[in-house]
């Protein structure tokens, strides 16, 4: 069976395709663990992460994804007339009917003849968009495609959920191999019919079934993913130097990292969630860019997915030589999670409208 046999379910172009720009954004806004626990638990029991970054008044998926695009644009150093698909993943878009694509591509300068859509997956929202700016550029539509992961903090009060829902994410640009500051080698989808986590029409926040949301669900999927692909691309843990996974918690991409030969050194600093929680659409994406601030040319690094209902993406890459000008361009992914300003449950409900007010 060759590699691009649809049987084998590898996803690698014909034609060299790879990052040419990437940029995270995280808002200044945390909100400590401890401060949950205090409302809710009295401050009794452990606490999952340390704190969440939060989005302020004046800050949704929008705002951030132009943020995050812009940082990508300065470390690819293109003309944005130039790209030809924006496209937004998120489970938190401000518009229920109206595209956040459209406003991010205008703001950053690539409408009018541009292709524009906003994506959903739950948490893979952000790596689905990847993979089809893979195909897009590596078929010769595009020269440049920019996908974005964003979502902004959601979590019923109380729920444990409310620990870990955070905002933030990160924007990958696409474009050909040669100009790449990470080469894409290939990638593989693995899905199942799986309902873990979910969010009705007109529900305020979203559901999920607690322990189930690991196993069947996350473990299965994301080892899955990279199980398979590793199998595709001749590959072991051994030929990585770094690894990242979606990020729900700390311990269920540690768990991950152990079961698939990874040590905890491979996972960091790509490990974030700790600091700023989980940042849904774009968890696993910001994990990237945390690592593509630090890799050195040729370094190996695999990435998975994992959104809930589920399915995870895994994928294949390779650094180049141009990533260490490149990165110094804009804002580092740590950069963005240092800058920050504590808050009390007060405020995050303020900043959340958790208080409903006829």
């Amino acid at each position: 069976m060759s590699d691009n046999d649809p049987r084998n379910g590898l996803l690698r172009p014909d034609r060299p395709v790879g990052i040419v720009g990437y940029g995270a954004y995280v808002p200044r806004y945390r909100l400590p663990a401890t401060e949950i626990s205090r409302m809710w638990k009295g401050g009794t029991g452990g606490t999952p992460i340390e704190e969440k970054a939060v989005n302020g008044l004046d800050e949704d998926v929008v705002t951030m994804s132009i943020e995050a695009a812009r940082d990508a644009l300065l470390r690819a150093q293109i003309d944005p007339q130039e790209i030809r698909a924006v496209w937004v993943g998120s489970e938190s878009h401000p518009y229920a009917v109206k595209p956040s694509s459209t406003i991010v591509a205008e703001a950053i300068g690539a409408v009018p003849n541009t292709q524009a859509a906003d994506w959903e997956f739950a948490c893979k929202a952000g790596t689905e968009a990847m993979q089809a700016a893979m195909g897009f550029v590596g078929s010769g539509m595009a020269k440049y495609a920019l996908s974005i992961g964003m979502d902004t903090a959601q979590g019923r009060p109380g729920d444990a959920l409310e620990y870990t829902a955070a905002a933030g994410g990160a924007a990958i640009l696409v474009g050909p191999g040669a100009e790449a500051l990470a080469m894409i080698n290939g990638s593989f989808s693995f899905v199942t019919d799986t309902p873990d986590f979910w969010r009705r029409e007109h529900a305020n926040y979203p559901s999920h079934g607690d322990r189930f949301t690991g196993e069947p669900a996350y473990f299965k999927h994301v080892t899955g993913a990279a199980e398979r692909l590793m199998e595709l691309m001749g590959t072991t843990a051994a030929d990585y130097q770094w690894a990242v996974f979606h990020q729900p918690n700390v311990k269920f991409p540690e768990r991950a990292a152990k079961l698939l030969g990874f040590s905890k050194a491979q996972i960091a600093p790509g490990l974030l969630s700790g600091r700023i929680g989980n940042t849904y659409s774009g968890s696993t994406m910001i994990g990237l860019t945390a690592i593509l601030d630090v890799a050195e040319p040729g370094d190996r690094i695999l990435m998975v997915s994992y959104g809930s209902g589920a399915g995870s993406d895994a994928f294949d890459l390779t650094t180049t030589e141009r990533l260490a000008e490149a990165r110094g361009r804009a804002t580092s992914t740590e950069a963005y999670i240092a800058r920050r300003t504590p808050i009390d449950y007060a405020t995050y409900s303020r900043f959340r409208e958790k208080l409903k007010m006829n």
